[in-house]
């Protein structure tokens, strides 16, 4: 299954048990991922989060291991990078940011249900702040002034005065520790109800599962390392001319680096083609052209294209990266320089994929009891420890 380097070489406890409760959790973002983002139900992020949150307090209970958490979240992360998104970066940040964060605050304050509501809190908060930077990345920070006008022009209507325009967002930050405390609270006691009745072990079968590697891309595409060190450069130095040079001049820079990636990189095209990006564009420059400072639409239609022109570098370098990035001389690189734990597990996690994803609950029952759900897949948690043992005695 693995290649030669990785022979008889085999994972410690605490890996094992990682990637079982990452692989779980990539099945469980890969299930109700698809259904929210195809539903196009809002704030998909902040779910997936809460339902993130929950499964970690509730495998902790049942697994109180050390550094299990941000091990979990690292292998979660690679194996939703190896989804048919052209974009990794926005999902494998979310999800290794909700691990570190919650592992990190269990660490600080101990393995107690305080430290648990605070870590839930801070875990799905990250899904906002992420959110928030992202679009920040994204438009750059003319959007935060177009917020600021939108707010004093929705309050000048309801004629309510010396309003704090941030006070919409430390409501949206209270409702999110709420959340966030409500889902770890879930989980903490889904974890000590399935510790009490674990099934033990299933009889699971990995008959007929096809080869997976990490890094793996099955269309064709041609890899490059200059074309990695390209982007990486492309990204600061395409900001640099759109912010400080001739908006007509940024603009031609990007359109010739978009024709280089649409006609390289074929995938990119499926986020390119998605009605919904050309939307929000529109509605971020009809916003700017409105909202922009002393009513001036003209001016604020200009600034709403220089976002929209910012937003299609960030989307065009950061899918190119995520493609260069899975390059198998990465793959070696990384390997060789200490991350073989991490390959293997993800690896023999992403090996058993597909019976996880068939045995596990559909989205509609997930959605529908959520806590039955997490419940049942807790107590299968020593079926899956004893499919990743064998695994590994046959690496």
């Amino acid at each position: 299954m693995h290649d030669k380097q990785i022979k008889n070489n085999v994972l410690s406890d605490v890996w094992l048990k990682a990637a079982v409760v990452g692989g779980l959790w990539a099945s469980v973002e890969i299930i109700i991922g698809s259904f929210l983002h195809n539903l196009r139900i809002p704030f998909a992020g902040s779910i997936l989060a809460s339902f993130g949150t929950i499964f970690l307090v509730a495998f902790f209970q049942l697994w109180p291991v050390r550094g299990l958490i941000w091990r979990a979240g690292i292998i979660c992360a690679l194996m939703k990078s190896l989804s048919p998104s052209s974009v990794i970066f926005g999902p494998m940040i979310g999800i290794m940011l909700e691990a570190f964060l919650l592992e990190g605050i269990i660490r600080i304050f101990g393995k107690n249900l305080f430290a648990f509501l605070l870590g839930g809190s801070f875990s799905v908060l990250s899904a906002l702040l992420h959110k928030i930077v992202g679009l920040l990345i994204l438009y750059g920070f003319n959007l935060i002034q177009i917020y600021l006008n939108i707010f004093y022009f929705a309050a000048k209507q309801i004629h309510i005065q010396n309003v704090d325009a941030w006070v919409l967002v430390d409501l949206l930050i209270g409702i999110y520790v709420v959340i966030g405390s409500l889902a770890a609270l879930t989980g903490f006691f889904i974890g000590r109800k399935s510790r009490l009745l674990q099934k033990g072990n299933r009889e699971l079968s990995l008959t007929n599962i096809p080869n997976r590697e990490l890094f793996n891309m099955n269309s064709g595409q041609q890899f490059r390392l200059v074309l990695l060190l390209i982007h990486l450069l492309i990204i600061p130095a395409g900001l640099a001319v759109l912010n400080f040079f001739n908006f007509y001049i940024g603009t031609a820079l990007v359109a010739s680096y978009a024709g280089f990636c649409i006609y390289y990189y074929r995938n990119i095209l499926r986020r390119l083609k998605k009605p919904i990006f050309w939307i929000q564009l529109i509605i971020v420059t009809l916003l700017a052209g409105f909202f922009w400072e002393n009513g001036n639409f003209t001016g604020g239609l200009v600034i709403g294209l220089e976002m929209n022109v910012r937003a299609i570098l960030i989307v065009l370098s950061f899918s190119a990266l995520s493609v260069e990035l899975r390059n198998p001389l990465v793959k070696t690189f990384l390997f060789r320089k200490g991350f073989r734990n991490i390959y293997i597990a993800v690896s023999m996690a992403f090996s058993i994929l597909p019976v996880m994803i068939g045995n596990i609950p559909k989205s509609k029952e997930m959605i529908g009891h959520p806590i039955k759900s997490i419940a049942g897949i807790i107590c299968d948690a020593g079926g899956w420890l004893e499919m990743m043992k064998s695994q590994n005695k046959e690496i």
